[in-house]
């Protein structure tokens, strides 16, 4: 018998690093993406084979139970008001009993951060971080399977190196490329047993320092 596609849901799906998610995801025959799209302006006209297109919020109470409808995997890569977004999207999949959630989040949620790095982060994206330490706890609260991604400050080299820490030890590194946390999320999206139930840093080796190289 032939393993069935794995259909995952990709929201926020025009963003710069589910962007690279998704040719990822393409090169991959047995994957089916759905990418929600806010904004068909947004959309590259490269989007693969294997993706089909919705527009629309996450926020949509039609919407988004219609596209949840069937799937394995849902990857989120929002902003804003993602506190309130979480609370939804974990509501509709506890009514369709979708169990896997890959949620990319931001360094520093938990005051994890040490040092001169930490305290330069406090100052730059201090103020931003409530929402996002709130969807994290949202996530954890509940039973599904979850692996949250705390992104480093992200950069756009073209390579894949990173390495994880995990939830309650400090985080190393100051930045990471865009590229390599989609690929992380691809590789859950294709082992969803893999870091199930983990909230884990992600980084790229040997970039510490006082604050990122390129600000």
């Amino acid at each position: 018998m032939t393993k069935a596609n794995t259909k995952v849901l990709i929201l926020g799906a025009s963003g710069q690093i589910a962007r690279h998610a998704v040719q990822m995801l393409g090169e991959r025959k047995n994957v089916e993406q759905t990418l929600l799209v806010r904004d068909p302006k947004n959309l590259t006209s490269t989007e693969p084979a294997n993706a089909r297109i919705a527009i629309g919020d996450v926020m949509d109470k039609k919407l988004l139970p219609l596209l949840m409808e069937g799937q394995d995997v849902v990857y989120a890569n929002l902003a804003g008001d993602v506190d309130k977004q979480t609370a939804h999207i974990l509501a509709v999949m506890k009514s369709k009993g979708v169990k896997r959630l890959i949620f990319v989040n931001s360094l520093g949620i938990y005051d994890e951060v040490p040092g001169k790095f930490g305290e330069w982060n406090r100052s730059e994206i201090g103020q931003y971080l409530p929402p996002y330490r709130a969807s994290a706890d949202l996530i954890e609260a509940s039973d599904i399977d979850y692996t949250i991604l705390r992104a480093a400050w992200l950069q756009d080299k073209d390579e894949v190196d990173y390495a994880i820490t995990s939830r309650h030890e400090p985080f190393k590194g100051t930045e990471v490329s865009r590229k390599s946390v989609a690929a992380l999320a691809v590789e859950l999206i294709e082992n969803p047993d893999r870091l199930v139930r983990t909230n884990v840093g992600v980084n790229k080796p040997n970039t510490d320092g006082d604050k990122p190289a390129f600000v």
